[in-house]
């Protein structure tokens, strides 16, 4: 029986009741290397932090083997492709994902290393998936 990651789910859920959440996740992002804050100086933060609020949540569903979620993180591993409109090389995809668990630490209460081993190993399938398709054109539709 395949991980429905049921616990990643309330444990976000417990990370949105605060709503400093994902500017803290910004916060610690952009300030874990100083190329990162060059890349989201044209951003709309506001429209970035709501595709980032969602995009959570679908890649948990990807990393439990949602079929609908993987058309929605393919798009996104696209759009961050070397040939996407936002490419963001391979190297900074661990500085996302450690900036993530820090802030699910300092937010969810529940937090603990057994559920950050858990996070980490869910959001390493949608890196996997960001990863192999960096060097891929998107394809034409």
């Amino acid at each position: 029986m395949p991980d429905t990651y049921h616990d990643l789910q309330q444990s976000y859920g417990r990370c949105l009741r605060d709503n400093t959440f994902i500017d803290r996740f910004y916060e610690t992002l952009l300030a874990s290397d100083p190329r990162i804050p060059p890349m989201f100086a044209r951003t709309d933060m506001a429209g970035q932090r709501m595709a980032m609020r969602r995009g959570i949540s679908v890649a948990i569903l990807h990393a439990a083997g949602s079929g609908l979620a993987r058309g929605s993180v393919e798009k996104m591993a696209d759009a961050h492709g070397k040939h996407g409109y936002v490419p963001v090389p391979p190297y900074f995809h661990s500085l996302w994902l450690e900036s993530l668990l820090k802030v699910i630490a300092n937010t969810d209460p529940q937090a603990d290393t057994t559920l950050l081993t858990r996070w980490r190993n869910a959001m390493g399938v949608v890196i996997d998936t960001f990863t192999r398709r960096y060097e891929t054109p998107p394809a034409r539709t």
